[in-house]
């Protein structure tokens, strides 16, 4: 058995590019940079290091999704990875990209940094419980 499956979170590296395949198609690609912390072991201070992901996203979906990011949006995207090469000017040519399944915006549409932060409610209490209730003589 195997698994495929990555996600991973990060803003948009560049404007989203919307195109479609010959039969039709809509495929959607852009680049998020998604940071990782390492230690400078000159300074010994903590560095992020950013990692740039290819991204691509199928079907009418990928219509709908483009009108709302931009370069710079935050996103969090769940899905697959997939390995393509292809040959220009006679070099072999590879890379690994993320197939997007499903994908969250991260950024309002005003382009604040965390839009959930500003939509998001907490739950109501939990009611206070009576303990007297509860009978102690229960076994279990």
């Amino acid at each position: 058995m195997s698994i495929n499956r990555v996600i991973i979170s990060g803003n948009l590296t560049r404007d989203p590019e919307l195109r479609q395949t010959a039969s039709g198609l809509p495929v959607l690609g852009f680049g998020v940079a998604v940071n990782d912390r390492r230690k400078n072991q000159q300074t010994g201070e903590w560095e992020d290091y950013p990692n740039f992901v290819d991204c691509t996203m199928f079907g009418t979906r990928a219509e709908s999704v483009a009108k709302f990011l931009s370069k710079g949006s935050k996103v969090a995207i769940e899905g697959k990875l997939r390995w393509s090469q292809w040959e220009r000017d006679g070099q072999k040519r590879s890379k690994i990209e993320v197939i997007i399944d499903e994908l969250e915006f991260m950024s309002s549409r005003e382009g604040g940094s965390n839009g959930a932060s500003a939509t998001y409610t907490a739950p109501p209490a939990a009611p206070a419980v009576n303990a007297s209730v509860y009978d102690e003589d229960i076994p279990f």
